[in-house]
C-alpha cells in the first residue's frame, strides 16, 4: 500500500486532535475527525477512515462502567433502529455525487454546536420512552449513514432519559461503537470499503490514542468548561466551512 506522506500527516495530525479532545471532554472523536477529514479529504473517505479508531476508543468506553448489561436492556431498541436506518441510508454514499451529503454534514456540526453552546433544558423521556427510543435511533441511523456524524439525536436523546454520568458516558459509548460498527458492515455489504482507506483507519488508531492520553493529562490544567466552549466554536466554524464549500463548490 502506497500512502502519500501528505495523506498520513493529515490521518495522524487528525487522530491527534481528535484524540487529545476525546481525552479533555470524554467525547466527540468521530465528530473531530470526521469534520477535518472531511474538509481535506473528502466525506466518503473520512468516514471510512474514522470508523477504525472511533470504534476502538468507544467501545472500551461503553463495555467498561458496570452498566452495560442495564443499558443493553434499556436502549436495545436505540440500537436496532441505529443499525437499520445505517445499512438502508448508506445506499447514498454510492451515488457520484455527494455534495448535498458534505453540506448536510456540515450543517449537522452547526446544529451539534449550536446545541453543545446552549445546553438547553430538555424535557425527560418519561412514558414516551418505548416508541421514542425507535425514533431515535432510527433518525440517528439515517443521519450516521447519510454523514457519518452520530452525535445527533441520539445524545440529546440521552440526556432526556435521566441517567447518572456515568452511565450517560457509558451509553453514549455504546451508540457510539455501535454507530461504528454498523457503519463499516454497511459499508463493506455494499462494496463501499477500500483496503487502503480500511489500513489507514487502522493505523489511525495509534495517534488516536496517544492523543487520549495527552488529553486527558491536559483535562487536569484546564478548565472543561471553557476547552468546550472554544471547541463548540471551532466545530460551528468547521460545520460552516465544509457546508459553504459543498453548496457553493
Amino acid at each position: 500500500m502506497d500512502i502519500p506522506l501528505e495523506t498520513l500527516a493529515i490521518v495522524t495530525g487528525t487522530f491527534l486532535i481528535a484524540g487529545t479532545v476525546k481525552g479533555v471532554i470524554g467525547m466527540a472523536l468521530p465528530t473531530v475527525s470526521l469534520g477535518l477529514l472531511a474538509a481535506t479529504m473528502g466525506l466518503k473517505e473520512a468516514i471510512v477512515l474514522m470508523l477504525v479508531p472511533s470504534f476502538v476508543t468507544n467501545v472500551w468506553q461503553g463495555v467498561v462502567g458496570g452498566f452495560l448489561g442495564e443499558l443493553l436492556k434499556r436502549l436495545w431498541t436505540v440500537l436496532a433502529a441505529m443499525c437499520v436506518g445505517i445499512w438502508f441510508a448508506t445506499a447514498a454514499l454510492a451515488l457520484d455525487d455527494t455534495a448535498w451529503l458534505a453540506a448536510l454534514l456540515g450543517l449537522t456540526l452547526v446544529a451539534y454546536a449550536v446545541f453543545g453552546l446552549r445546553t438547553p433544558a430538555l424535557p425527560r423521556a418519561g412514558r414516551r420512552e418505548p416508541w421514542l427510543s425507535p425514533v431515535m435511533g432510527g433518525a440517528t441511523g439515517v443521519l450516521a449513514g447519510l454523514t457519518g456524524s452520530t452525535v445527533l439525536p441520539v445524545v440529546p436523546y440521552l440526556q432526556t432519559l435521566g441517567l447518572p454520568r456515568d452511565m450517560l458516558i457509558q451509553a453514549m459509548g455504546i451508540c457510539f461503537s455501535t454507530a461504528a460498527l454498523g457503519i463499516g458492515v454497511a459499508l463493506g455489504g455494499r462494496g463501499l470499503l477500500p483496503q487502503d482507506l480500511g489500513l489507514l483507519s487502522v493505523a489511525g488508531v495509534v495517534p488516536a490514542l496517544i492523543g487520549m492520553a495527552f488529553g486527558q493529562r491536559l483535562r487536569r490544567r484546564l478548565s472543561e468548561q471553557r476547552f468546550k466552549q472554544v471547541f463548540f466554536v471551532s466545530t460551528a466554524l468547521l460545520g460552516a466551512y465544509i457546508a459553504a464549500r459543498a453548496l457553493l463548490g
